[in-house]
């Protein structure tokens, strides 16, 4: 991985920062420009190494969507606060695009597995227990659950092949995407507790998007190895 690759998650890292203060401040069209571009950056990156990666250009091209997918995720969760009247349609239509980037991306990695089916089904037992306790703790609306469900059960599914693959094949792509997976596992369960919990707080809020940028560009630089 070159210098100009560091150089560029330096850069999207620091836009994320920035985009998380002037959120805060709640100027949200800047906001909305500075996550686009931070999130552009960790696609650039994962486009770059798929152009140069030697092998599985299937399995690149699968991730490279997926990173483009979070962009639009991205840039939607963030235009419902410029659009609040039609805020929970756009929350709703980003979580549709998280979704499929995390389809693709256990599309992506699901070839490579050699544990599969165990892996799924400690991904399924631990999606379930994940849905339960945070159904239990929080009141949320039907429609909400039923993106919920398919949400979360995608991404604890996506994780867990991951995971499964790091012991089956210890290679340097196995685990960055995996540690990039379990990242963006974790910012999303503090985002559901922040969002539909009692209080939204600052400091919960800097956990999710800094998480998630991490596990993001975890996953875009795991293509280098591949």
């Amino acid at each position: 991985m070159s210098t100009g690759i560091l150089l560029l998650a330096l850069a999207g890292m620091t836009l994320q920062g920035i985009f998380i203060a002037v959120e805060h401040k709640e100027k949200y069209i800047p906001a909305v420009v500075l996550k686009g571009t931070a999130a552009l950056l960790f696609c650039i990156i994962g486009t770059v190494a798929m152009a140069t990666a030697s092998v599985n250009h299937s399995f690149a091209r699968l991730v490279v969507i997926g990173l483009f997918c979070g962009m639009v995720g991205d840039i939607l969760l963030n235009l419902r606060f410029v659009f609040p009247k039609i805020g929970q349609k756009i929350f709703l239509l980003g979580v549709v695009a998280f979704l499929t980037g995390h389809i693709l991306y256990l599309c992506a990695i699901i070839p490579l597995s050699q544990n599969l089916l165990p892996c799924l089904v400690v991904g399924a037992v631990f999606a379930a227990a994940l849905l339960t306790w945070i159904f239990k703790t929080l009141t949320v609306k039907l429609a909400f659950k039923i993106f919920g469900i398919l949400y979360i059960g995608a991404i604890v599914l996506m994780t867990a092949v991951a995971i499964g693959n790091v012991l089956a094949v210890a290679s340097a792509a196995a685990w960055m995407h995996a540690v990039g997976a379990v990242l963006f596992t974790l910012s999303d369960i503090v985002l559901i507790f922040n969002t539909f919990g009692k209080e939204q707080k600052f400091s919960m809020r800097i956990t999710n998007l800094s998480l998630y940028y991490l596990g993001q560009l975890m996953i875009a630089t795991s293509l280098f190895y591949v």
